[in-house]
């Protein structure tokens, strides 16, 4: 009797406490959310990145400040360092554009430096195992959903000194498909939790499959990847040229050094006449 007495005392206080934690949890408030791009995504917006390959403040803040909702930092196709673009993150600290980095592979060492820097978007290239994909977002999430260890950084200056209670909500993961491989396991890259958005990598799609654009076989794997993503409830992404294209809401917009060029060129053939600038003035 006195055994059985125990065991029916131990089941009731572990039913007790289990009750008590969800209890706790079901009053704990929603952690607070200052990823923008993350919020807009979730009421169907588009959202539109530049994509930075140079390490100068200036040209971070300028295109921080222009109207982007986030910036690609390109860290797979360029020397930038972590140094580097920890200064440009932090000179541009209150602009409205989100850091976002597209890390040169998904390992511990490239995620958690990215994180520890201030990105909130971690952007995976070359995607075509769930394994990659689990591991990144192993990577970028803080325990109990990941592995990621607490560090120096500049991440909390950034967002907040609740920041190891509210990253894992705010991080979020990109999935890039850039070959025929990723495409064929779309649906379980998808169906990776943690992972947030799916992007066609449009011209090395067509560099691995040796298929153009308007192709009947590039655009039926442009349609396979559209669908996964979108049944499996995320975000679709893809270059800023599709921005028409149905169901796309997240988007690689051109490199600094073709904005510039685009804009010296716009101001040669379009302005003159008139108030000269006046030096020191605040740009309009």
């Amino acid at each position: 009797m006195g055994i059985n007495r125990f065991i029916r005392c131990t089941v009731a206080l572990a039913a007790m406490w289990l009750v008590f934690i969800q209890i706790s949890q079901a009053q704990q408030p929603p952690a607070r959310i200052y990823n923008t791009v993350k919020e807009k995504l979730a009421r169907g917006e588009q959202v539109v990145g530049g994509t930075v390959t140079s390490s100068d403040p200036n040209m971070y803040c300028a295109m921080a400040n222009a109207g982007y909702d986030f910036l690609w930092i390109e860290m797979q196709h360029s020397p930038l360092s972590y140094q580097e673009v920890a200064r440009m993150i932090w000179a541009c600290r209150d602009a409205p554009a989100i850091p976002f980095v597209r890390v040169p592979d998904a390992t511990a060492g490239d995620i958690q430096k990215a994180t520890d820097i201030g990105a909130l978007g971690i952007i995976i290239p070359l995607v075509d195992t769930t394994e990659k994909i689990s591991a990144a977002v192993q990577y970028a999430k803080y325990p109990p959903m990941g592995i990621r260890s607490q560090g120096n950084g500049q991440y909390r200056g950034l967002w907040g000194d609740d920041y190891r209670q509210t990253a894992n909500e705010n991080i979020m993961l990109v999935a890039m498909i850039e070959a025929p491989a990723g495409v064929t396991v779309v649906d379980q890259i998808a169906a990776v939790e943690g992972v947030d958005v799916v992007m066609v990598a449009s011209t090395d799609l067509g560099s691995f499959s040796g298929l153009r654009q308007g192709n009947a076989r590039y655009e039926s794997m442009v349609e396979e990847v559209r669908q996964a993503t979108l049944d499996a409830g995320l975000a679709l992404g893809g270059p800023q040229a599709w921005r028409d294209r149905e169901g796309f809401q997240f988007f690689q917009g051109p490199t600094d050094a073709n904005l510039l060029r685009e804009g010296v060129q716009w101001s040669l053939e379009t302005l003159g006449g008139g108030v000269a600038a006046i030096e020191g003035a605040e740009e309009r």
